[in-house]
């Protein structure tokens, strides 16, 4: 057996979460090693969209969080070496019956509460916006500081910038067996190397629980499947994020006036077009196990409901097709959280579709908490323990 290496932080996962907290712990000068156990960014981080986003959030804790991320990566922006597609053009939901604008209606007056920038939109606002836009829409809302990047390049620029500040990157390393010592360090076995460490951080994702189980902490995120069509036509559809109203009914579990499969699969209209003016299209939301092989039945749903919304891009060319897993939990909150009974041992883990938004602030909570300091987001709401808690009710 190898000889056990010994570091003072692991952070195991190397998708965006690793990379922020890789990123963020390392310019605070701590040491920092990530396992990854295939490449770089090769999980849910390279099979998404891009959005940071605000406009699909519960005002309140849920859309501060996102607030703090969105100002991160305005800064990262500059900060960073390596380009990662920023634009900051704000995003939209759209509304196809009166109900729906009623309920958008109610949605920015409790953001603007909240002192959020929305405002509604109306039919005139939605033909500006694009004309390939259905002419029975409703109208809208639109929220002014959303921003996009590509997640890919976001997360390979914060692992870029870590390596120079002194973090320690192991790619094809998959974390066989983790235990805590009798001193209170842990023993991280590996296929590869054997590691210890002072501290450990959680961020695997949609596997974060198979990891906490090492150590017998329960950690309740599921995978929940998604699906995305990559599609081009050869006149520019629209500059900036669009959702349908029925995504966040759809994203809080609610009731929708659809047909039974769209229903079925979750299926929301999510237009997003890229630096390159391609568009990402989706979405799906699906209980699959571990699946991640594109249903080809979904994918008709998705471009079904996207052509409802744009008629005239049904011409559109498919580039392709693929479907990610997103690490949902019940109560659409991630984990941050220092594990009760288990000093040290850190989850930054439960994102679900909101993990491209919520990397920098997650990044930057979990290296405050390493090092001590007051987080810059109370975290009350993203700790583990309150499932327990709902448990005892």
């Amino acid at each position: 057996m190898s000889s056990q290496i010994n570091r003072d932080v692991v952070v195991i996962g190397g998708g965006i979460m690793g990379a922020a907290i890789a990123y963020y712990g390392s310019k605070s000068g701590l040491d920092i090693t990530v396992l990854e156990k295939g490449s770089l960014a090769s999980g849910t981080s390279s099979r998404c969209d891009g959005n940071i986003l605000a406009i699909d959030k519960d005002p309140g804790f849920d859309s501060q969080m996102s607030l703090v991320s969105q100002q991160l990566v305005h800064e990262l922006s500059s900060e960073l070496e390596m380009s990662f597609e920023y634009r900051n053009p704000g995003s939209i939901l759209v509304c196809e019956n009166d109900a729906e604008m009623e309920a958008a209606q109610q949605w920015v007056d409790r953001q603007l509460a909240a002192g959020l920038d929305f405002k509604m939109l109306d039919r005139e606002d939605l033909r500006n916006e694009s004309k390939f836009f259905a002419d029975d829409l409703y109208g809208g809302l639109e929220c002014k500081t959303d921003s996009t990047v590509n997640p890919y390049m976001l997360t390979f620029s914060m692992f870029h910038s870590a390596k120079k500040q002194g973090a320690r990157i192991h790619t094809n390393t998959e974390v066989t067996n983790l235990r805590r010592n009798p001193d209170g360090t842990f023993t991280i076995e590996t296929n590869g190397e054997t590691f210890t460490a002072n501290r450990v951080v959680n961020a695997g994702g949609v596997w974060a629980p198979r990891i906490g189980s090492m150590l017998g902490v329960n950690v309740p995120i599921y995978p929940r499947k998604g699906q995305l069509i990559v599609a081009s036509r050869q006149e520019m559809v629209g500059l900036r994020k669009v959702m349908e109203f029925g995504y966040l009914i759809s994203k809080f579990g609610g009731e929708r006036v659809v047909d039974e499969m769209t229903e079925k699969y979750g299926v929301a209209l999510v237009f997003e077009p890229t630096e390159s003016q391609n568009f990402l299209i989706g979405s799906s939301r699906q209980f699959a196990g571990f699946n991640t092989k594109v249903n080809h039945e979904v994918t008709r749903y998705i471009a079904k409901r996207a052509v409802r919304f744009y008629p005239k891009i049904a011409d559109m060319t498919v580039i392709r097709t693929y479907a990610g897993l997103r690490p949902w939990t019940e109560d659409h909150l991630p984990i941050i959280s220092e594990v009760e009974g288990i000093p040290g041992f850190y989850i930054a883990a439960g994102h679900e579709g909101d993990g491209i938004s919520l990397a920098a602030v997650t990044g930057k909570v979990v290296e405050e908490m390493l090092n001590g300091k007051e987080t810059c987001i109370p975290t009350d709401s993203v700790r583990l323990s309150r499932f327990k808690e709902k448990v005892g009710v």
